[in-house]
């Protein structure tokens, strides 16, 4: 089975998208299979693969409904080894239609059980919401990796997703759901506010927030509007290169392992790039 994490916040605006599209990114440039799935109906995981959700004909909404299997609305990505389950129009009114389902908290986790057996890694991109369509994520989860912006209003987000897990694991939808990560997004650490909130994060929840930084980068900026993640658009940009770290990092964390030894066990250094050349 797959590690299956939802990149999600209750905070609308912290990165959440761009997380979840250039760490499945990352991951895929890593050798990994990875299936990257657009829950939220604004569909802007979707566009940012290249496949928006006007121009999709089926999508998870159909998986979650029962309309389709999961490997029918798989599609390809501009990465070898990254796969998309689109949005579609259909995601919109999908919580109305599952408020009277038979098994509506569990039918992402089911379809993953039965049809992704052949990716190392499932990435969920949730709505900035607790309905039911992230329920369906948190269910079906390993772990959730939380986007946190580098801004004032940043821990009002992060306090509500984690009274959501708290209530998802004790609620007995997920009992082995773990916090996999706190990601700080959008940083700039040439301001005083964005130090004074790393600084308060990585106090308060200690390892549970990744080294590695996401930076504040134009170029991640442009990438979605070229339907592109960020290492197809600019792979050397300062961005991409924070993202393959992350990658690294996850993989790492998952295998005990330092940055050091992780590299030395894949025969190759993808952490060793250039940044002199990032924009």
């Amino acid at each position: 089975m797959p590690r299956i994490y939802a990149i999600s916040n209750q905070k609308g605006g912290v990165g959440k998208t761009t997380t979840a599209i250039n760490l499945a990114s990352g991951l895929a440039m890593e050798d990994q299979n990875v299936l990257l799935i657009d829950l939220d109906p604004q569909g802007n995981g979707s566009s940012g693969v290249g496949h928006p959700k006007s121009q999709v004909n089926a999508g998870i909404a159909d998986v979650l409904l029962g309309f389709r299997e999961l490997r029918e609305v798989l599609v390809p990505t501009d990465i070898d080894g990254l796969h998309l389950a689109p949005a579609t129009r259909e995601l919109v009114g999908l919580e109305v239609e599952l408020v009277d389902a038979d098994n509506r908290e569990f039918r992402l986790r089911d379809a993953l059980r039965e049809q992704a057996q052949d990716y190392d890694y499932v990435i969920m991109d949730c709505p900035p919401s607790l309905g039911m369509l992230t329920v369906n994520a948190l269910a079906a989860a390993d772990g959730v990796i939380i986007p946190l912006q580098a801004e004032y209003y940043a821990m009002e987000g992060l306090s509500e997703l984690l009274r959501a897990t708290n209530q998802i694991r004790k609620g007995g939808l997920n009992r082995t759901l773990e916090r996999s990560g706190i990601l700080l997004t959008m940083v700039d650490r040439r301001t005083r506010l964005c130090r004074d909130v790393c600084d308060q994060a990585r106090e308060v929840f200690g390892d549970e927030v990744f080294d590695v930084e996401i930076p504040r980068n134009v170029r991640l900026g442009e990438a979605p509007s070229f339907g592109r993640p960020v290492h197809v658009y600019d792979p050397q940009c300062r961005g991409a290169i924070a993202y393959a770290k992350l990658a690294v990092e996850l993989m790492r964390r998952e295998r005990g392992e330092s940055v050091e030894d992780a590299d030395t066990a894949r025969g190759h250094t993808p952490l060793r790039v250039a940044i002199g050349g990032g924009r």
